[in-house]
């Protein structure tokens, strides 16, 4: 395995992420794969090294709305840290492509959280701070428009391909946001006439990332600081 991209699994001791390489598979992530189906067992936890996933509440009439992200700064599957019944409530889906991922056995993670050392602090310490995350999501869906909503999405969005230019239709974005198409064409074209993005034929350019910064509410700095945090931590502990 080359050099961990994946900030969690970097910031782990060279000790600890020498004893759990031979369970990480490394593979790409691949746009619109399913990673977990809502009632289907945990079998694999993901740590992206790339581009990112979104972790999806499915509806009775089979519509989605997106309650997280998750890029190389965390975890795809929390349920496996919780240690609950096994079966996760949500489907995670690759919404940005990415070069490497880690693939880890639900098993062999179980037995590396029972060790109770600097991997299950790191990874319980995510735990809390993805919860966060995704309570923040829900505050923001219900309280701030759909203008901030999508200025929010996108910065989190160019966070994570690390790259101003990236696909995006305004299908996907209305499913994320719980929109409708038509509201989303309005409210992308407000942000695209003031110049803080540009958008053609699918595809979205960052513009102006400080302006959009200022269009976005505060739960991007608010989830942003909370998932970095984690890295943060994660760092200082692995060198203490």
């Amino acid at each position: 395995m080359t050099a961990c991209q994946n900030f969690l699994l970097a910031a782990l001791p060279a000790a600890v992420l020498d004893r759990i390489r031979p369970v990480l598979d490394e593979r790409p992530l691949t746009l619109k794969d399913v990673l977990h189906k809502p009632g289907e067992p945990v079998e694999h936890v993901y740590f992206p090294g790339g581009g990112f996933c979104s972790v999806l509440t499915v509806l009775e009439d089979g519509s989605m709305v997106e309650v997280a992200t998750i890029g190389r700064e965390g975890m795809v599957g929390v349920a496996a840290i919780l240690r609950g019944d096994g079966y996760d409530p949500s489907t995670t889906m690759v919404q940005a492509a990415g070069p490497v991922c880690y693939r880890m056995p639900t098993d062999a993670f179980g037995a590396e959280m029972d060790r109770r050392g600097e991997f299950s602090a790191i990874l319980g310490r995510y735990a809390q701070a993805f919860l966060g995350f995704v309570m923040q999501s829900t505050a923001c869906n219900a309280m701030h428009s759909i203008e901030q909503r999508l200025a929010r999405w996108l910065l989190m969005a160019h966070d994570r391909v690390e790259r101003d230019e990236f696909p995006l239709t305004q299908e996907f974005v209305a499913m994320m946001l719980g929109a409708t198409r038509p509201t989303v064409t309005v409210v992308a074209g407000t942000l695209q006439r003031a110049d803080l993005i540009a958008y053609q034929r699918g595809r979205v350019t960052i513009v102006d990332r400080r302006r959009l910064e200022q269009a976005s509410c505060e739960c991007y700095r608010t989830a942003t600081a909370l998932l970095t945090g984690v890295t943060k931590r994660a760092i200082k502990l692995s060198r203490s």
